[in-house]
C-alpha cells in the first residue's frame, strides 16, 4: 500500500511549496512540489485544501509510473507536459 504524506513547507504571495513523501513497502521517496495560487484556483478548487490537491496529483502520477520515476522537484503545472490528460482527470477526481 502506498502512503502519500503532504506538508506545506512555504507560502508566498502567489506560490506554495510542499514536501511530499511517498512510502511503499520498505522504501520512500521525497519530493518538493510548487503550486501557484492560479493553478489551485483553476484545477484544485474542488479539493478541500491545497494539500489534498497535491496528494491527489501524486495519486494520479503513481497510477502511471513508479515513485522513483517521479521528479524530485517540480511544479504541478508541469504534470500536463508529461500526461496531457492530467487536467481533465484531476477535475473528475474533485467531482467536477
Amino acid at each position: 500500500m502506498v502512503e502519500i504524506e503532504v506538508t506545506r513547507a512555504d507560502v508566498e504571495q502567489f506560490m506554495s511549496r510542499f514536501n511530499v513523501r511517498v512510502a511503499e513497502d520498505d522504501t520512500a521517496t521525497e519530493h518538493v512540489v510548487t503550486l501557484s495560487g492560479a493553478d489551485y484556483e483553476r484545477l484544485g478548487k474542488g479539493f478541500r485544501s491545497p494539500e489534498a490537491f497535491v496528494r491527489e496529483s501524486f495519486a494520479f502520477l503513481l497510477e502511471r509510473e513508479p515513485k522513483e520515476q517521479i521528479m524530485t522537484s517540480f511544479d504541478v503545472s508541469q504534470i500536463r507536459t508529461f500526461f496531457p490528460q492530467f487536467e481533465l482527470d484531476i477535475a473528475h477526481r474533485a467531482g467536477g
